[in-house]
């Protein structure tokens, strides 16, 4: 494990004594137009799952990210630290290279230059480099899935919602998401699974589309929830034969049916569009 210590993240964060104490609404002049029509799309797909993760009840204050890859290149798109779920627009998005460079940026109000969190970038940047064929990477510090991936035995499949998943990586605790090295670690531990604990953090899901990573982090958090109330119930927990397991993951893996989240994510955007449509600014 890394003995790796970051000295001072105190960059990442804006000079708070410049800013406005009235604390006016965050304005974002519109990107639509002004970015290729695909990274448009990525930012309202982006954007919309921020909406719904608050919607959910798995955001976190300013805290957490969703990452989406610009279609065409190795840049990616990612939320200012600072911004609440519900403030997250097409346009307030940060645009990422696999460097973390911030190669765009909306403009903030005076003392108010946020920036994007450096765990993000170690998380999500691990991700998209390793593996170019995924779109989108959903964390989350969710309540279910923190108390799950503090459990011995994690996600037990005691559920057809938690069978769905052929098999949940885990990822061992190893601090705040700071080193650079430690991201070797967390692609290795991730494989080719479509969700992960972070033991005594939280969850992370990832996806070939957002549909497909929302879907995934959704169900893993209602599974971990129904887990969670079973066991807090006076009896014995029933799984279903390894055989039934099997069988039931089998029936949701990729090439079996359709796509996780193809029928889905229309009706989640339409949710959002009626909750508050002001994502797509």
């Amino acid at each position: 494990m890394s003995k790796t210590k970051v000295s001072d993240l105190r960059k990442y964060y804006p000079d708070m004594e410049a800013a406005d104490r009235d604390y006016p609404p965050l304005k974002f002049k519109s990107l639509k137009g002004r970015v290729s029509a695909a990274e448009w799309q990525a930012r309202l797909d982006c954007a919309c799952a921020y909406r719904l993760v608050r919607h959910f009840g798995m955001d976190d204050i300013v805290y957490n990210h969703i990452s989406v890859r610009v279609p065409g290149t190795e840049h990616y798109l990612l939320n200012a630290m600072g911004l609440m779920y519900d403030e997250i627009c097409a346009s307030s998005l940060l645009k990422v290279d696999l460097a973390g460079n911030v190669l765009w940026q909306p403009e903030f109000p005076k003392g108010l230059d946020y920036k994007f969190n450096y765990a993000g970038f170690v998380i999500h940047g691990a991700i998209h480099e390793a593996k170019p064929e995924i779109h989108c990477v959903i964390h989350t510090h969710s309540v279910y899935s923190m108390a799950v991936s503090a459990l011995k035995k994690g996600l037990l499949p005691m559920t057809q919602m938690a069978m769905r998943f052929q098999r949940v990586a885990v990822h061992p605790y190893e601090g705040v998401a700071l080193d650079l090295d430690e991201r070797k670690r967390m692609v290795a531990n991730l494989g080719d699974c479509d969700v992960m604990l972070f033991r005594n953090h939280g969850a992370l899901a990832v996806g070939r589309t957002v549909g497909e990573a929302f879907n995934s982090i959704y169900r893993l958090e209602k599974a971990c929830r129904a887990q969670l109330l079973a066991q807090g119930a006076d009896d014995e927990i029933i799984l279903p034969p390894r055989a039934v397991q099997e069988k039931t993951s089998h029936a949701y893996k990729r090439g079996v049916r359709r796509i996780v989240g193809l029928m889905e994510w229309p009706a989640m955007r339409r949710l959002a569009d009626r909750i508050d449509p002001s994502y797509k600014t």
